[in-house]
């Protein structure tokens, strides 16, 4: 699936409020744990995931690693549900036939790469919250900060060390700011969106870290 978008009128932050939105009047009500009825649409997933690169790149060469497991996990999901589309709309059924077959934690398996789709939200839903919390808060800390909590712990020593390097090549946090609010919006229309971003993505991820857990992926680490 190559999905290309351009985010002319708005920013990333309300195109993604928009696809969690329809995530959410797709969910099915009364939707309990269970294997069997949990909904997580494919397609809507992976175009969240899509804008999330987009607010990467705004804080420039830094976020390349991350940005790039992003991507590789993204196209991995994609091919799968390109192989079949009708099959593959629902990613718990996904995670269900890898975990069948005994695959979901072995090799570049698509159960992994949802993992760490995941745990990028989680990223950059904790990268939000300082940010919308105190703006005036250095970059480096707001991103060290963000990424210790959600990151670090599932990365090995190789990962880290990578990331420990990117802090130096961070931008100032104003022209980050700058660089998420399209033209001609004020510091508190984006301030609101991230807050409303993150109201709608926090819930989400609660949900597939327990579909995680379900399924014995939530302990996976890097190398």
């Amino acid at each position: 699936m190559k999905r290309s978008r351009e985010v002319e009128k708005g920013s990333e932050i309300e195109s993604a409020i928009k696809e969690l939105s329809m995530l959410i009047e797709l969910k099915p009500t009364g939707d309990s744990l269970d294997s069997a009825t949990v909904h997580i649409p494919t397609r809507l997933f992976l175009n969240v995931c899509n804008l999330v690169i987009q607010v990467l790149d705004k804080i420039g060469p830094t976020m390349a690693v991350l940005r790039q497991d992003i991507y590789q996990n993204i196209q991995r999901l994609e091919m799968l549900c390109d192989s079949d589309p009708s099959m593959y709309t629902n990613l718990v059924e996904i995670l269900k036939k890898e975990a069948d077959e005994g695959n979901a934690r072995k090799g570049a398996s698509c159960s992994k790469a949802f993992v760490w789709l995941a745990r990028s939200l989680d990223f950059t839903v904790a990268l939000l919250q300082r940010l919308a919390a105190d703006p005036g808060q250095k970059m480096e800390q707001l991103v060290e900060e963000s990424y210790n909590v959600t990151l670090k712990p599932w990365h090995g020593w190789i990962s880290a060390a990578a990331y420990k390097v990117s802090l130096k090549l961070l931008p100032d946090n104003k022209t980050f700011i700058n660089l998420l609010m399209p033209k001609d919006e004020t510091y508190d229309t984006l301030k609101e969106h991230m807050q409303t971003f993150i109201s709608l993505l926090v819930p989400f991820l609660e949900e597939i870290h327990s579909i995680l857990i379900l399924y014995g992926l939530d302990r996976l680490k890097s190398t």
